[in-house]
Protein backbone atom coordinates (compact mmCIF):
# COMPACT_ATOMS: atom_id res chain seq x y z
CA UNK A 1 0.00 0.00 0.00
CA UNK A 2 1.50 3.32 -1.07
CA UNK A 3 1.54 6.29 1.28
CA UNK A 4 0.06 9.45 -0.18
CA UNK A 5 2.60 12.26 -0.08
CA UNK A 6 1.02 15.67 0.68
CA UNK A 7 0.98 17.96 -2.32
CA UNK A 8 3.62 20.65 -2.05
CA UNK A 9 2.21 24.13 -1.96
CA UNK A 10 3.66 26.58 -4.46
CA UNK A 11 5.51 29.74 -3.48
CA UNK A 12 2.77 31.92 -4.98
CA UNK A 13 0.10 30.15 -2.90
CA UNK A 14 1.97 30.75 0.36
CA UNK A 15 2.46 34.38 -0.61
CA UNK A 16 -1.25 34.77 -1.40
CA UNK A 17 -2.41 33.13 1.86
CA UNK A 18 -0.09 35.27 3.95
CA UNK A 19 -1.12 38.45 2.13
CA UNK A 20 -4.81 37.57 2.53
CA UNK A 21 -4.30 37.47 6.30
CA UNK A 22 -3.75 41.22 6.11
CA UNK A 23 -7.48 41.69 5.46
CA UNK A 24 -7.93 41.41 9.23
CA UNK A 25 -6.20 44.78 9.68
CA UNK A 26 -6.90 46.72 6.49
CA UNK A 27 -8.75 49.94 7.21
CA UNK A 28 -8.09 49.54 10.95
CA UNK A 29 -4.32 49.69 11.27
CA UNK A 30 -1.82 51.47 9.01
CA UNK A 31 0.18 49.04 6.80
CA UNK A 32 3.43 50.31 8.30
CA UNK A 33 2.15 49.01 11.66
CA UNK A 34 0.18 45.87 10.82
CA UNK A 35 3.16 44.47 8.94
CA UNK A 36 4.63 43.68 12.37
CA UNK A 37 1.64 41.56 13.42
CA UNK A 38 1.55 39.65 10.13
CA UNK A 39 5.29 39.01 9.93
CA UNK A 40 5.49 37.90 13.56
CA UNK A 41 2.67 35.44 13.00
CA UNK A 42 4.33 34.09 9.87
CA UNK A 43 7.49 33.65 11.94
CA UNK A 44 5.58 31.89 14.75
CA UNK A 45 3.82 29.58 12.29
CA UNK A 46 7.13 28.66 10.67
CA UNK A 47 9.03 27.84 13.86
CA UNK A 48 5.99 25.94 15.19
CA UNK A 49 5.76 23.78 12.06
CA UNK A 50 9.51 23.12 12.07
CA UNK A 51 9.32 22.13 15.75
CA UNK A 52 6.30 19.89 15.08
CA UNK A 53 8.11 18.20 12.19
CA UNK A 54 11.11 17.42 14.36
CA UNK A 55 8.86 16.28 17.21
CA UNK A 56 7.15 13.73 14.96
CA UNK A 57 10.54 12.54 13.72
CA UNK A 58 11.88 12.00 17.27
CA UNK A 59 8.64 10.40 18.41
CA UNK A 60 9.23 7.65 15.87
CA UNK A 61 12.61 7.04 17.53
CA UNK A 62 11.72 7.41 21.21
CA UNK A 63 8.02 6.56 21.37
CA UNK A 64 6.24 8.15 24.36
CA UNK A 65 9.42 9.24 26.13
CA UNK A 66 8.50 12.93 26.21
CA UNK A 67 11.48 13.93 28.34
CA UNK A 68 13.93 12.43 25.86
CA UNK A 69 12.09 13.92 22.89
CA UNK A 70 12.09 17.35 24.54
CA UNK A 71 15.78 17.15 25.36
CA UNK A 72 16.54 16.24 21.77
CA UNK A 73 14.38 19.05 20.42
CA UNK A 74 16.10 21.63 22.59
CA UNK A 75 19.38 20.90 20.83
CA UNK A 76 17.90 22.22 17.58
CA UNK A 77 18.41 25.74 16.13
CA UNK A 78 15.85 27.15 18.56
CA UNK A 79 13.69 26.22 21.53
CA UNK A 80 9.88 26.38 21.46
CA UNK A 81 8.65 26.38 25.07
CA UNK A 82 5.61 24.33 25.98
CA UNK A 83 2.34 26.23 25.43
CA UNK A 84 3.89 28.66 22.95
CA UNK A 85 3.34 26.95 19.60
CA UNK A 86 0.97 28.24 16.97
CA UNK A 87 -1.25 25.17 17.39
CA UNK A 88 -1.54 25.77 21.14
CA UNK A 89 -2.52 29.39 20.57
CA UNK A 90 -5.01 28.25 17.92
CA UNK A 91 -6.74 26.11 20.55
CA UNK A 92 -7.12 29.25 22.69
CA UNK A 93 -8.26 31.56 19.88
CA UNK A 94 -11.66 32.16 21.58
CA UNK A 95 -10.11 33.21 24.89
CA UNK A 96 -11.12 36.62 26.23
CA UNK A 97 -7.46 37.46 26.79
CA UNK A 98 -6.03 36.04 23.55
CA UNK A 99 -3.88 39.15 22.97
CA UNK A 100 -2.27 38.71 26.38
CA UNK A 101 -1.73 34.98 25.73
CA UNK A 102 0.08 35.75 22.46
CA UNK A 103 2.31 38.28 24.25
CA UNK A 104 3.16 35.73 26.96
CA UNK A 105 4.03 33.09 24.34
CA UNK A 106 6.31 35.48 22.45
CA UNK A 107 8.05 36.55 25.69
CA UNK A 108 8.76 32.91 26.53
CA UNK A 109 10.10 32.19 23.04
CA UNK A 110 12.37 35.21 23.30
CA UNK A 111 13.61 34.21 26.77
CA UNK A 112 14.34 30.65 25.62
CA UNK A 113 16.33 31.86 22.59
CA UNK A 114 18.17 34.88 23.96
CA UNK A 115 21.21 34.58 21.74
CA UNK A 116 19.15 34.73 18.55
CA UNK A 117 15.88 36.43 19.41
CA UNK A 118 16.38 38.63 22.47
CA UNK A 119 14.36 41.84 22.14
CA UNK A 120 12.80 40.88 18.81
CA UNK A 121 9.20 40.99 20.03
CA UNK A 122 9.51 43.80 22.59
CA UNK A 123 8.15 46.50 20.25
CA UNK A 124 4.90 44.76 19.36
CA UNK A 125 1.88 44.38 21.61
CA UNK A 126 -0.94 42.01 20.60
CA UNK A 127 -2.99 43.31 23.52
CA UNK A 128 -2.80 46.98 22.52
CA UNK A 129 -6.10 48.84 22.55
CA UNK A 130 -4.53 51.79 20.75
CA UNK A 131 -3.37 49.63 17.84
CA UNK A 132 -5.99 46.87 17.65
CA UNK A 133 -9.12 48.35 19.22
CA UNK A 134 -11.17 47.62 22.31
CA UNK A 135 -11.32 44.11 23.79
CA UNK A 136 -14.22 42.72 21.73
CA UNK A 137 -12.92 44.06 18.40
CA UNK A 138 -9.32 43.15 19.26
CA UNK A 139 -10.26 39.56 20.13
CA UNK A 140 -12.22 39.18 16.90
CA UNK A 141 -9.33 40.48 14.80
CA UNK A 142 -6.78 38.25 16.51
CA UNK A 143 -9.05 35.21 16.14
CA UNK A 144 -9.37 35.95 12.41
CA UNK A 145 -5.59 36.34 12.14
CA UNK A 146 -4.95 33.00 13.85
CA UNK A 147 -7.53 31.24 11.67
CA UNK A 148 -6.02 32.73 8.51
CA UNK A 149 -2.64 31.24 9.41
CA UNK A 150 -4.29 27.91 10.29
CA UNK A 151 -5.12 27.44 6.60
CA UNK A 152 -4.30 23.74 5.86
CA UNK A 153 -2.37 24.85 2.79
CA UNK A 154 -0.02 26.87 4.97
CA UNK A 155 1.75 23.77 6.28
CA UNK A 156 5.39 24.81 6.60
CA UNK A 157 6.89 21.57 7.86
CA UNK A 158 10.31 21.06 6.18
CA UNK A 159 9.51 17.39 5.44
CA UNK A 160 7.03 18.57 2.82
CA UNK A 161 9.57 20.62 0.88
CA UNK A 162 12.69 18.54 0.48
CA UNK A 163 14.69 20.73 2.85
CA UNK A 164 14.28 24.07 1.05
CA UNK A 165 11.58 25.51 3.31
CA UNK A 166 13.97 28.26 4.45
CA UNK A 167 14.12 29.58 0.88
CA UNK A 168 10.35 29.39 0.50
CA UNK A 169 9.45 31.05 3.79
CA UNK A 170 12.26 33.60 3.35
CA UNK A 171 10.89 34.50 -0.08
CA UNK A 172 7.40 34.91 1.40
CA UNK A 173 8.80 37.18 4.10
CA UNK A 174 10.49 39.39 1.50
CA UNK A 175 7.33 39.31 -0.65
CA UNK A 176 5.26 40.58 2.28
CA UNK A 177 7.79 43.30 3.10
CA UNK A 178 7.66 44.41 -0.56
CA UNK A 179 3.85 44.51 -0.47
CA UNK A 180 3.85 46.47 2.78
CA UNK A 181 6.32 48.91 1.25
CA UNK A 182 4.02 49.52 -1.70
CA UNK A 183 1.00 49.96 0.58
CA UNK A 184 2.83 52.20 3.04
CA UNK A 185 4.14 54.77 0.57
CA UNK A 186 6.85 57.01 1.99
CA UNK A 187 6.95 55.19 5.31
CA UNK A 188 8.35 52.14 3.50
CA UNK A 189 11.74 53.75 3.01
CA UNK A 190 12.58 52.82 6.59
CA UNK A 191 12.60 49.11 5.90
CA UNK A 192 12.68 48.16 2.23
CA UNK A 193 15.02 48.13 -0.79
CA UNK A 194 13.50 46.77 -4.03
CA UNK A 195 14.84 43.29 -4.66
CA UNK A 196 16.40 43.96 -8.07
CA UNK A 197 18.39 46.89 -6.65
CA UNK A 198 19.57 44.63 -3.81
CA UNK A 199 20.62 41.98 -6.31
CA UNK A 200 22.42 44.53 -8.50
CA UNK A 201 24.27 46.09 -5.57
CA UNK A 202 25.31 42.67 -4.26
CA UNK A 203 26.68 41.65 -7.67
CA UNK A 204 28.59 44.90 -8.07
CA UNK A 205 30.49 44.55 -4.78
CA UNK A 206 30.92 40.78 -5.38
CA UNK A 207 31.48 39.37 -1.86
CA UNK A 208 33.90 36.45 -1.73
CA UNK A 209 34.03 33.39 0.53
CA UNK A 210 35.33 34.40 3.95
CA UNK A 211 34.19 38.02 3.65
CA UNK A 212 32.68 40.07 6.46
CA UNK A 213 29.74 42.03 5.03
CA UNK A 214 28.16 45.12 6.63
CA UNK A 215 25.00 47.11 5.99
CA UNK A 216 25.04 50.13 8.36
CA UNK A 217 21.42 51.05 7.53
CA UNK A 218 20.07 47.55 7.06
CA UNK A 219 16.31 48.06 7.38
CA UNK A 220 14.63 44.66 7.31
CA UNK A 221 17.85 43.06 6.06
CA UNK A 222 16.91 42.19 2.48
CA UNK A 223 20.00 43.83 0.94
CA UNK A 224 22.28 42.12 3.46
CA UNK A 225 20.67 38.75 2.67
CA UNK A 226 21.18 39.24 -1.07
CA UNK A 227 24.83 40.10 -0.43
CA UNK A 228 25.21 36.88 1.56
CA UNK A 229 23.51 34.80 -1.13
CA UNK A 230 25.83 36.20 -3.80
CA UNK A 231 28.88 34.67 -2.06
CA UNK A 232 27.94 31.24 -3.38
CA UNK A 233 28.54 29.28 -0.17
CA UNK A 234 28.00 29.63 3.58
CA UNK A 235 31.46 30.99 4.33
CA UNK A 236 30.63 34.61 5.15
CA UNK A 237 29.59 36.74 8.12
CA UNK A 238 26.80 39.31 8.07
CA UNK A 239 26.62 42.46 10.19
CA UNK A 240 23.98 45.17 10.27
CA UNK A 241 22.94 48.29 12.14
CA UNK A 242 19.41 49.71 12.22
CA UNK A 243 18.08 52.72 14.12
CA UNK A 244 14.36 51.82 14.13
CA UNK A 245 13.45 49.26 16.79
CA UNK A 246 10.58 47.51 14.99
CA UNK A 247 12.56 47.41 11.74
CA UNK A 248 15.55 45.97 13.60
CA UNK A 249 13.23 43.21 14.87
CA UNK A 250 12.10 42.49 11.30
CA UNK A 251 15.74 42.17 10.24
CA UNK A 252 16.47 39.69 13.05
CA UNK A 253 13.47 37.55 12.08
CA UNK A 254 14.34 37.84 8.40
CA UNK A 255 17.85 36.53 9.07
CA UNK A 256 16.42 33.64 11.10
CA UNK A 257 13.95 32.68 8.38
CA UNK A 258 16.75 32.65 5.78
CA UNK A 259 18.94 30.41 7.92
CA UNK A 260 21.34 33.30 8.59
CA UNK A 261 20.59 33.68 12.29
CA UNK A 262 24.29 33.95 13.15
CA UNK A 263 24.19 37.46 11.66
CA UNK A 264 24.96 40.24 14.13
CA UNK A 265 22.29 42.92 13.76
CA UNK A 266 22.62 45.85 16.15
CA UNK A 267 19.91 48.30 17.17
CA UNK A 268 21.68 51.67 17.18
CA UNK A 269 22.13 55.04 15.50
CA UNK A 270 24.94 54.35 13.03
CA UNK A 271 26.00 57.96 12.58
CA UNK A 272 25.92 59.01 16.24
CA UNK A 273 26.51 55.85 18.28
CA UNK A 274 27.62 52.91 16.11
CA UNK A 275 27.54 49.59 17.98
CA UNK A 276 29.90 47.59 15.73
CA UNK A 277 32.99 48.67 17.62
CA UNK A 278 36.02 46.78 18.95
CA UNK A 279 38.56 48.27 21.37
CA UNK A 280 37.03 51.74 20.85
CA UNK A 281 37.58 51.52 17.09
CA UNK A 282 35.12 50.90 14.28
CA UNK A 283 35.07 47.32 13.05
CA UNK A 284 36.34 46.91 9.48
CA UNK A 285 34.71 44.87 6.71
CA UNK A 286 35.55 43.40 3.32
CA UNK A 287 32.25 44.60 1.85
CA UNK A 288 29.94 47.44 2.91
CA UNK A 289 26.56 47.99 1.22
CA UNK A 290 23.61 50.23 2.04
CA UNK A 291 20.51 51.99 0.84
CA UNK A 292 20.53 54.69 3.54
CA UNK A 293 17.71 57.22 4.00
CA UNK A 294 17.98 59.89 1.32
CA UNK A 295 19.10 63.37 2.43
CA UNK A 296 18.42 62.69 6.10
CA UNK A 297 17.75 65.86 8.08
CA UNK A 298 19.13 66.34 11.62
CA UNK A 299 21.50 63.40 11.25
CA UNK A 300 23.95 64.67 13.91
CA UNK A 301 26.13 67.24 12.17
CA UNK A 302 26.48 69.15 15.44
CA UNK A 303 28.55 66.28 16.87
CA UNK A 304 30.48 65.31 13.73
CA UNK A 305 33.53 67.52 14.27
CA UNK A 306 34.08 65.82 17.64
CA UNK A 307 33.41 62.32 16.29
CA UNK A 308 35.51 59.92 18.37
CA UNK A 309 36.09 57.70 15.32
CA UNK A 310 37.27 60.61 13.13
CA UNK A 311 34.96 59.57 10.30
CA UNK A 312 34.36 63.09 9.01
CA UNK A 313 37.96 64.20 8.47
CA UNK A 314 37.15 65.02 4.82
CA UNK A 315 34.58 67.54 6.00
CA UNK A 316 31.22 67.64 7.78
CA UNK A 317 28.20 67.19 5.51
CA UNK A 318 25.35 69.72 5.78
CA UNK A 319 23.07 69.18 8.78
CA UNK A 320 20.00 68.85 6.53
CA UNK A 321 21.51 66.24 4.19
CA UNK A 322 23.14 63.16 5.70
CA UNK A 323 24.01 61.39 2.42
CA UNK A 324 27.77 61.97 2.68
CA UNK A 325 27.68 61.16 6.39
CA UNK A 326 26.60 57.62 5.50
CA UNK A 327 29.03 57.45 2.57
CA UNK A 328 32.04 58.48 4.65
CA UNK A 329 31.01 56.13 7.48
CA UNK A 330 30.86 53.26 4.97
CA UNK A 331 34.27 54.03 3.51
CA UNK A 332 35.83 54.32 6.97
CA UNK A 333 34.42 50.89 7.93
CA UNK A 334 35.77 49.23 4.77
CA UNK A 335 39.14 47.52 5.11
CA UNK A 336 42.01 49.77 3.97
CA UNK A 337 43.54 48.86 0.58
CA UNK A 338 40.92 46.13 0.15
CA UNK A 339 37.33 46.96 1.13
CA UNK A 340 34.55 47.43 -1.42
CA UNK A 341 31.60 49.78 -0.88
CA UNK A 342 28.30 50.07 -2.74
CA UNK A 343 25.70 52.69 -1.81
CA UNK A 344 22.37 53.87 -3.28
CA UNK A 345 22.11 57.67 -3.41
CA UNK A 346 19.85 60.42 -4.77
CA UNK A 347 21.33 62.24 -7.77
CA UNK A 348 21.97 65.40 -5.76
CA UNK A 349 24.94 63.61 -4.21
CA UNK A 350 26.61 63.69 -7.64
CA UNK A 351 26.63 67.45 -8.11
CA UNK A 352 25.63 69.47 -5.03
CA UNK A 353 28.27 72.01 -4.04
CA UNK A 354 29.56 73.59 -0.83
CA UNK A 355 30.52 71.03 1.86
CA UNK A 356 29.33 68.11 -0.24
CA UNK A 357 31.36 69.32 -3.22
CA UNK A 358 34.50 69.50 -1.07
CA UNK A 359 33.97 65.98 0.31
CA UNK A 360 33.31 64.63 -3.19
CA UNK A 361 36.52 66.20 -4.47
CA UNK A 362 38.57 64.61 -1.70
CA UNK A 363 37.08 61.17 -2.38
CA UNK A 364 37.96 61.49 -6.06
CA UNK A 365 41.47 62.73 -5.29
CA UNK A 366 41.96 59.79 -2.93
CA UNK A 367 41.21 57.60 -5.96
CA UNK A 368 38.64 55.43 -4.14
CA UNK A 369 35.64 56.19 -6.39
CA UNK A 370 35.36 53.33 -8.88
CA UNK A 371 32.00 53.77 -10.62
CA UNK A 372 28.86 55.92 -10.87
CA UNK A 373 25.77 54.09 -12.11
CA UNK A 374 22.57 55.92 -13.00
CA UNK A 375 19.31 53.99 -12.63
CA UNK A 376 15.75 54.71 -13.85
CA UNK A 377 13.26 56.78 -11.90
CA UNK A 378 10.27 55.32 -10.02
CA UNK A 379 12.14 52.16 -8.91
CA UNK A 380 11.18 52.78 -5.27
CA UNK A 381 7.70 52.80 -3.76
CA UNK A 382 8.90 55.69 -1.59
CA UNK A 383 10.01 58.19 -4.23
CA UNK A 384 9.70 58.81 -7.96
CA UNK A 385 13.18 60.34 -8.30
CA UNK A 386 15.92 58.50 -10.19
CA UNK A 387 18.73 57.12 -8.05
CA UNK A 388 22.35 56.22 -8.57
CA UNK A 389 24.76 53.67 -7.17
CA UNK A 390 28.25 54.74 -6.15
CA UNK A 391 30.90 52.03 -5.98
CA UNK A 392 34.04 52.73 -3.96
CA UNK A 393 37.05 50.44 -3.99
CA UNK A 394 39.74 50.91 -1.36
CA UNK A 395 42.09 48.63 -3.30
CA UNK A 396 42.64 51.71 -5.53
CA UNK A 397 44.05 53.85 -2.72
CA UNK A 398 47.77 54.39 -2.30
CA UNK A 399 49.50 51.09 -1.59
CA UNK A 400 46.52 49.01 -2.74
CA UNK A 401 46.72 46.39 -5.51
CA UNK A 402 44.64 48.56 -7.89
CA UNK A 403 46.43 51.83 -7.15
CA UNK A 404 47.23 52.25 -10.87
CA UNK A 405 43.53 52.42 -11.84
CA UNK A 406 42.74 56.12 -12.04
CA UNK A 407 39.60 56.39 -14.19
CA UNK A 408 36.00 56.45 -12.98
CA UNK A 409 33.47 54.37 -14.89
CA UNK A 410 30.13 56.06 -15.58
CA UNK A 411 27.18 53.85 -16.54
CA UNK A 412 23.86 55.29 -17.68
CA UNK A 413 21.06 52.73 -17.30
CA UNK A 414 18.34 55.33 -16.72
CA UNK A 415 16.30 54.34 -19.79
CA UNK A 416 16.42 50.57 -19.29
CA UNK A 417 13.25 49.65 -17.39
CA UNK A 418 9.80 48.17 -17.74
CA UNK A 419 6.86 50.33 -16.71
CA UNK A 420 4.52 48.90 -14.09
CA UNK A 421 1.42 50.23 -12.33
CA UNK A 422 3.00 51.84 -9.28
CA UNK A 423 6.72 51.69 -10.00
CA UNK A 424 9.18 50.84 -12.75
CA UNK A 425 10.96 47.50 -12.84
CA UNK A 426 14.63 46.73 -13.46
CA UNK A 427 14.85 43.37 -15.24
CA UNK A 428 17.44 40.61 -14.85
CA UNK A 429 18.84 41.28 -18.31
CA UNK A 430 19.52 44.92 -17.40
CA UNK A 431 21.13 43.97 -14.08
CA UNK A 432 23.40 41.47 -15.82
CA UNK A 433 24.42 44.00 -18.47
CA UNK A 434 25.27 46.66 -15.87
CA UNK A 435 27.37 44.13 -13.97
CA UNK A 436 29.13 42.99 -17.17
CA UNK A 437 30.01 46.56 -18.14
CA UNK A 438 31.26 47.25 -14.62
CA UNK A 439 33.40 44.12 -14.36
CA UNK A 440 34.90 44.58 -17.82
CA UNK A 441 35.10 48.37 -17.39
CA UNK A 442 33.73 48.51 -20.91
CA UNK A 443 32.93 51.67 -22.83
CA UNK A 444 29.57 51.37 -24.58
CA UNK A 445 28.70 54.23 -26.93
CA UNK A 446 25.25 55.02 -28.26
CA UNK A 447 26.62 54.94 -31.81
CA UNK A 448 27.52 51.24 -31.35
CA UNK A 449 23.78 50.44 -31.06
CA UNK A 450 24.00 48.04 -28.08
CA UNK A 451 21.14 45.57 -27.49
CA UNK A 452 20.04 47.52 -24.38
CA UNK A 453 19.81 51.25 -23.70
CA UNK A 454 22.77 51.12 -21.29
CA UNK A 455 25.82 53.23 -22.09
CA UNK A 456 29.13 53.89 -20.38
CA UNK A 457 32.26 56.01 -20.35
CA UNK A 458 35.58 56.00 -18.49
CA UNK A 459 36.47 59.46 -17.28
CA UNK A 460 40.08 60.39 -16.56
CA UNK A 461 41.14 62.36 -13.47
CA UNK A 462 41.77 65.34 -15.76
CA UNK A 463 38.20 65.23 -17.11
CA UNK A 464 36.79 65.02 -13.60
CA UNK A 465 38.84 68.05 -12.56
CA UNK A 466 37.79 69.99 -15.68
CA UNK A 467 34.19 69.38 -14.62
CA UNK A 468 34.98 70.70 -11.11
CA UNK A 469 34.50 67.14 -9.73
CA UNK A 470 30.86 67.18 -10.73
CA UNK A 471 29.69 63.58 -11.23
CA UNK A 472 26.45 64.32 -13.07
CA UNK A 473 26.26 61.40 -15.50
CA UNK A 474 25.20 63.29 -18.69
CA UNK A 475 28.46 65.26 -18.48
CA UNK A 476 30.32 62.05 -19.32
CA UNK A 477 27.95 59.60 -21.03
CA UNK A 478 26.61 60.82 -24.36
CA UNK A 479 23.03 59.64 -24.89
CA UNK A 480 22.09 62.50 -27.22
CA UNK A 481 19.43 61.60 -29.77
CA UNK A 482 20.17 63.10 -33.19
CA UNK A 483 17.13 64.88 -34.51
CA UNK A 484 15.88 63.98 -37.96
CA UNK A 485 16.78 66.64 -40.52
CA UNK A 486 13.74 68.71 -41.44
CA UNK A 487 12.95 69.65 -45.07
CA UNK A 488 11.67 73.19 -44.47
CA UNK A 489 10.38 73.62 -48.04
CA UNK A 490 8.38 70.39 -47.85
CA UNK A 491 6.91 71.39 -44.49
CA UNK A 492 5.90 74.80 -45.87
CA UNK A 493 4.24 73.13 -48.85
CA UNK A 494 2.33 70.79 -46.52
CA UNK A 495 1.14 73.74 -44.40
CA UNK A 496 -0.13 75.57 -47.51
CA UNK A 497 -1.96 72.45 -48.64
CA UNK A 498 -3.64 72.06 -45.24
CA UNK A 499 -4.67 75.73 -45.24
CA UNK A 500 -6.26 75.32 -48.70
CA UNK A 501 -8.13 72.21 -47.54
CA UNK A 502 -9.33 74.04 -44.42
CA UNK A 503 -10.59 76.99 -46.55
CA UNK A 504 -12.54 74.57 -48.76
CA UNK A 505 -14.11 72.89 -45.73
CA UNK A 506 -15.19 76.27 -44.32
CA UNK A 507 -16.81 77.24 -47.66
CA UNK A 508 -18.79 73.97 -47.71
CA UNK A 509 -19.86 74.50 -44.10
CA UNK A 510 -21.20 77.99 -44.91
CA UNK A 511 -23.20 76.57 -47.83
CA UNK A 512 -24.72 73.85 -45.60
CA UNK A 513 -25.70 76.41 -42.98
CA UNK A 514 -27.40 78.64 -45.62
CA UNK A 515 -29.45 75.65 -46.82
CA UNK A 516 -30.55 75.06 -43.24
CA UNK A 517 -31.49 78.72 -42.85
CA UNK A 518 -28.81 79.37 -40.25
CA UNK A 519 -27.11 82.71 -40.61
Amino acid sequence: MSVKVPEKIKQQEINAIAWQACDTFRGVVDPSQYKDYILIFLFLKYISDVWKDHYEEYKKQYGDDETRIRRKLERERFVLPKGCSFDELYEQRDADNIGELINIALDKIEEANKAKLEGVFRNIDFNSEAALGKTKDRNRRLKNLIEDFANPKLDLRPSRYGGNIEDIIGNTYIYLIEQFATQSGKKAGDFYTPQMISILLAKLVAPKPGDKILDPACGSGSLLIEAGKSVGDDNFALYGQEVNGSTWALARMNMFLHGMDSARIEWCDTLNSPALVELDKLMRFNVVVANPPFSLDKWGAENAERDQYNRFWRGVPPKSKGDYAFITHMIETALPKEGRVGVVVPHGVLFRGAAEGRIRRKLIEENVLDAVIGLPDKLFPTTSIPVAILVFDRSREKGGPNEARKDVLFIDASQEFVSAKTQNQLLDVAVNEIVRIYRERAVVEKASQPPLSIYSYKATPEELEENDFNLNIPRYVDTFEEEEEIDVAAVQQEIEQLENELAAVRTKMRDYLKELGVS
